[in-house]
This record gives C-alpha cells, structure tokens and sequence, in this order.
C-alpha cells in the first residue's frame, strides 16, 4: 500500500488547509459520495453485495459516511495536533475485526477499500475543482484520499489478523480440551458441549497413535489434517504424544500404517469416535513391549492379553513353570524353549527341531527330560494351556 511505502501518515500529507467553503461544500456532498461507494463496491466485489442489502447496507453506508466525515476534519486541519486520525482509523479496524468473525477473507475487505477509494476520490475531486481548488493543492488532496485509505486498510488488516489470531488461539484451546476428554472418557453430554465450542465436525471413527513427543509434528506432517494432537500432560504416559486420526479404519487401516512407515507410532484400534478413550487405552498397554518401528495393536492381540495383567503372569509362571526351578539355568531355558515349540507345533519332531535348529534326536532327548519333570501332567489340557501362556514371550 502506498502509506506502507512512503511511510507517511495522513496527517503528514495533510500538508493543505482547505478553505471553508470547500469544506463546506464536501461536506454537503458526504451522504451522496457514501451511497455512491456503497453502490459501486457492490457492484464490483461480489464479497459484499448480499451483506450490503437491507438494514446492513445502510449501517454501512453510515460507516463510510463518518470515515468520509473523519477525511474531511482532517483535510481542513480541524484534528487537533497529536490525536487520532479520526473515527474512521478506530471504525475501520473494528470491521476488519467484524469481518474475521463472520469469516471472510481481509482480501475482499481490502478490494472493498480499494474501489471505495476510487469512487470516494473520483465524487469528492469533483466538489473539489467546482470549489476552485488549484491544480498543486488538488494534487495534494489526492495524495490524501489514498493515504487516509491506506491507514484504514491498514487498521483493518490489524483488526482482521488481532481477531483471527485470537479466535485461532481459542480454536486451539478448545480442541485440546476435546482431546483430552475423547482420551478420558468425558460423559456423553460433556463430550457433545466440547465438540460444540472447538467447531470440530466427529468423523465415524477416531483411531489412536502414541509418538514420541518430540516426533509429533513430523508424524501429524504425514496424516489427515483433520487428525486432533495432544503433545503435553497425557493421561497415563509422560514422553509421548498422541495423535487421533479419523476415519482410519477397516481397509484404511493399511494405508495409515504405510503412511506411518518410517516413524516409529504404536497404533491403536479404529473406533467410534467417542469411544476412542479405548483404542488410547489399547496403545498405552501396548507401549510397554517396548517395540521399534511402527507397531500395529491388531497384530500383537495374544501378547497383550498375555502381559495385560504382568503380576498375575509372573505367578502362573512361577507355579507352572517349578518343576524346572532345581536345573541349571541354561538347562532350564533349553527345555522351556523345546517344550514351548513342542506345544505350540503339536509335538511334530521335525518341524520342531527344524526351527531350534537341532537334530530331531536332540529333541526327542529334551522332551525325556521334560516328561520326567512332568509326568502326566502333560497330558491334561488345563496344564497345557498354563504351560502356553507362561511360555510365552
């Protein structure tokens, strides 16, 4: 904008005293000049030819008339030296303020005062020449008009940019309290008023990724936009983030944990958005086996219904694994690692030897030993499935 460039304020290029009668005569004009601006920046910014109708229209067109009024005090050196501009300056950034409230882009509102300048400038240069004004002073009163508007396109954008920083910053706030009542369960009519004040649009489902904390904003660069983020103060954990990644599951799943490729996330279960505290709660236990990469909870199910509860799993291996307590420790682990394979490979020698890597004569051996150790407890399918479950990993 041209004051931006030059620098100067309009009071600077107020460098002219305009004679009363001209100022009287301008200011016969203003109500005419206003509706002429109004008419002509509906014309040519479709942004605001609905909003200026009816009731609006004139509200505006008062607006643009006070701004006009405000152009015209300083102009004929009626502002008292070090005050404002005039209520235009004030009125201007309060409907950039307006604006960004009811959503529209300070792009139009700029296109708005670039043809309000145009039209405002060509109306009052004519009440200008007809009052006599020479040829230097109206040049200077058009260095005016352009730099009055540039300052009210100026207090504008501050408006527009001070309202949408604010409302961004609350957007913010509220998705985090969403966040964090989607991770803790919040009641249903509690949930409901969250998503309210963040403005959020619930997906069907919501998926939950945990990450490092300082791996989030890398990991949330590669997933749906839409994907809610909490990164301080999560229930249940200390160094990690999570992130809520909606509509990511069934046949999406695969395409999420492509994407997560690369970074390590441990991925919890897709479910109804509202109950996500579950797919959370799924990822949190899964943490704990300590994996690297990206770690899919589907795929790990028997591992974490096996270490859900690690107190109960550390006294069914205490009771059902004794018979091994008096041998040798590397003894014991052999047996236990031949007797785990033997149970889960249906006692299939070969097959068993194949993935120790032992002859079958090796095994047939171990499993002597075993059965000395445990008779025909072996044979009763209670004592098998505790002897799967403390065996495995």
């Amino acid at each position: 904008m041209a004051a931006a460039g030059s620098g100067r304020t309009a009071r600077q290029a107020a460098g002219l005293v305009l004679d009363e009668a001209t100022v009287d005569a301008l200011r016969a004009q203003l109500p005419r000049v206003a509706s002429v601006v109004v008419a002509e920046v509906m014309q040519q910014v479709p942004a605001y030819d609905v909003p200026f109708q009816g009731r609006m229209g004139k509200i505006i067109e008062r607006a643009v008339q006070v701004s006009l009024a405000s152009f015209v005090t300083l102009a004929a050196g009626a502002a008292p030296q070090g005050a404002p501009v005039g209520v235009g300056v004030a009125a201007a950034r309060e409907l950039g303020q307006a604006e960004a409230q009811r959503g529209r882009p300070v792009e139009a509102l700029l296109s708005a005062y670039r043809v309000g300048a145009s039209a405002a400038w060509r109306e009052l240069s004519v009440e200008a020449i007809a009052a006599g004004v020479d040829a230097a002073t109206l040049g200077r009163f058009a260095e005016l008009v352009f730099t009055y508007i540039d300052e009210l396109s100026a207090a504008s954008v501050a408006g527009h940019n001070q309202q949408t920083s604010s409302a961004e910053r609350e957007r913010l706030v509220q998705l985090d309290r969403l966040t964090r009542g989607l991770l803790t369960g919040l009641a249903e009519s509690a949930l409901d008023e969250a998503v309210a004040a963040a403005g959020w649009v619930p997906p069907r489902t919501l998926t939950a990724v945990l990450v490092e904390r300082d791996r989030v904003l890398t990991t949330a660069g590669v997933l749906d936009p839409r994907t809610l983020t909490l990164a301080e103060d999560l229930p249940g954990v200390d160094d990690h983030a999570v992130l809520l990644v909606p509509d990511s599951g069934g046949r999406s799943r695969a395409r999420l944990l492509e994407v997560l490729a690369g970074h390590d996330a441990v991925v919890g279960p897709a479910r109804p958005w509202g109950e996500v505290s579950g797919s959370y709660a799924r990822a949190l236990s899964a943490v704990a086996l300590g994996r690297s990469g990206v770690l899919d909870t589907d795929a790990v199910l028997p591992e974490l219904v096996l270490h859900a509860d690690p107190t109960a799993l550390s006294d069914l291996r205490d009771v059902t694994l004794a018979p091994f307590a008096d041998l040798p420790e590397e003894t014991a682990e052999r047996l236990k690692d031949t007797l785990r394979a033997w149970l889960l490979l249906q006692g299939r020698r070969e097959l068993v030897a194949e993935t120790l890597h032992v002859h079958p004569q090796t095994v047939r051996y171990r499993m002597n030993q075993v059965r000395d150790l445990y008779g025909e407890r072996l044979a009763d399918p209670d004592e098998v499935f505790a002897l799967v479950l403390a065996l495995g990993r």
